[in-house]
C-alpha cells in the first residue's frame, strides 16, 4: 500500500548528466565483425575510428543472460585471430556498464555485439571471448537530490526524527504538471542525509536525499519537461523539432499518460492517419505512430517489444484497423540502414509494417 510521505516545491539535482565510466582496454577475441563495426575495419583510418557505445549480450546455450554496454567505444588496433585467420583479434577503448544480468557467466559464453542507438541497435558481429568484460569495478558515487519546501506527512516526520540510512526502502518522486495532474514519477532512495529550515522559510524543510537514483533525466531534458510542465501536448507533431535523443525523452513522458487517467477500453475498426513526414528515427517512427492512434502525448510503445504488446490490447486502440501512412518514403529511407531482424533481411521500417500486418492492421503506404 502506499503512502503519502510529503510534499515539496521542487527537486534541486532532478536532471544530472550520467558521469561517464572510467575508460578501460578490452580486446574481442575471434571476432566475425558485421555492420558499422566492419564498416569500421573496413575503412582508412580504422585505429582513430568510433563505434558509439556498444552493446555485449552474453549467450549461454539458448537466450541472452548478461547484458553489457561499452561506452563511447574506439577501435584502438586489429590483426586477424590465430586460430582463424578470417576472424579478427580487437582492441577497444571504451567505458565499460553492466545493464543487467539474468544468471551468472555460463560455462561457454558466446557473444553478440550491437552497435547504434539504444533503440535500434543493429547487429556488429559476434565474439568468442572478451577480455577485460569481467574486472571487478567500484560504483559511482552517488549523486544527491535536494528537496525544497517540503511539507512533510507523519512517515517522512518519522524518518526525520529517527535519521538512519534507508539502505532498501526507495520512493516514487511524482512530478506535477502547472494544473497539479501527474506529469511523469522518478524512483528516489530514502536515505536522508540532512534536513533543515527551508530556504523558502514558513515551518517548511529541505531535505537532503543520499541518492537520487538512476532513474533520473539528463540536462538536455530539460526543456522537453518545461513544455510538458505546461500541460499534455494538444497538437501534432510537437515531438518533431528535437533530435532522436530528444524524441526518446519525449516518449518517456508518454508513458505516464497511458496510465492516468485509467484507460478506456480498446476501439478496434475504422482508419487512422499517419502523419510520415518527421519519422527520421526509431523515436519519431514511435511518436507518430501513438499521435496517429491515440492522439498527442499518448503512449503505444517506444520499440518493437512494447509496440508489439500495445497491439495485444488494453493500450486504447486493438486491431483490426487501417492505417494510412502519408510520407511513408521518408521513413522507409531513413531507417533503412536500422536492422534489428537477426536476418537481416528487414530494416526497422518493414518489421514494422510486418509486424503491424500480421496483427490484423491494414497498412496503407502512400
Amino acid at each position: 500500500m502506499e503512502r503519502l510521505w510529503g510534499r515539496c516545491a521542487g527537486a534541486e539535482g532532478l536532471f544530472v548528466d550520467p558521469v561517464p565510466p572510467p575508460r578501460e582496454v578490452l580486446t574481442l577475441r575471434g571476432c566475425s565483425p558485421d555492420g558499422l563495426l566492419s564498416d569500421v575495419l573496413a575503412g582508412p583510418h580504422a585505429p582513430s575510428r568510433g563505434l558509439g557505445d556498444v552493446c555485449v549480450e552474453v549467450w549461454d546455450d539458448e537466450q541472452p543472460v548478461q547484458w553489457w554496454t561499452l561506452v563511447d567505444a574506439v577501435v584502438v588496433a586489429h590483426q586477424p585471430y590465430p586460430a582463424d585467420p578470417a576472424r579478427y583479434d580487437i582492441v577497444l577503448g571504451a567505458g565499460v556498464r553492466n545493464e543487467e544480468s539474468f544468471f551468472g557467466l555460463p560455462t561457454a559464453p558466446r557473444f553478440e555485439l550491437f552497435a547504434g542507438t539504444t533503440t535500434a541497435a543493429a547487429s556488429a558481429g559476434r565474439c568468442s571471448a572478451v577480455d577485460g568484460l569481467f574486472e571487478p569495478r567500484a560504483d559511482p558515487a552517488p549523486v544527491p537530490m535536494e528537496l525544497i519546501g517540503c511539507e512533510p506527512a507523519e512517515p517522512l516526520l518519522a524518518a526525520l526524527r529517527r535519521p538512519r540510512r534507508w539502505e532498501r526502502d526507495w520512493a516514487h518522486l511524482l512530478v506535477l504538471d502547472r494544473h497539479g495532474a501527474v506529469m511523469t514519477s522518478r524512483t528516489v532512495g530514502l536515505a536522508i542525509t540532512g534536513a533543515r529550515p527551508s530556504v523558502l522559510g514558513g515551518t517548511l524543510i529541505d531535505i537532503t536525499l543520499t541518492d537520487g537514483g538512476d532513474d533520473r533525466p539528463s540536462s538536455a531534458a530539460r526543456p522537453i519537461w518545461e513544455k510538458w510542465y505546461q500541460g499534455p501536448p494538444t497538437k501534432p507533431n510537437m515531438w518533431a523539432p528535437y533530435d532522436a535523443q530528444g524524441r526518446a525523452d519525449w516518449l518517456d513522458l508518454t508513458t505516464r499518460g497511458w496510465r492516468v487517467p485509467v484507460p478506456r477500453p480498446d476501439r478496434s475498426g475504422g482508419e487512422h492517419t499517419l502523419d510520415g513526414r518527421f519519422v527520421t528515427d526509431v523515436p519519431g517512427l514511435h511518436c507518430a505512430i501513438a499521435e496517429a492512434l491515440l492522439g498527442p502525448g499518448r503512449y503505444f510503445g517506444r520499440e518493437w517489444n512494447a509496440f508489439k504488446d500495445c497491439l495485444g490490447g488494453g493500450f486504447g486502440v486493438a486491431p483490426p484497423f487501417t492505417l494510412t501512412w502519408h510520407d511513408s518514403e521518408v521513413a522507409r529511407r531513413a531507417l533503412a540502414g536500422v536492422v534489428e531482424d537477426p536476418q537481416g533481411r528487414l530494416s526497422y521500417f518493414e518489421e514494422i509494417v510486418q509486424l503491424l500486418e500480421q496483427c490484423g492492421v491494414t497498412v496503407v503506404l502512400r
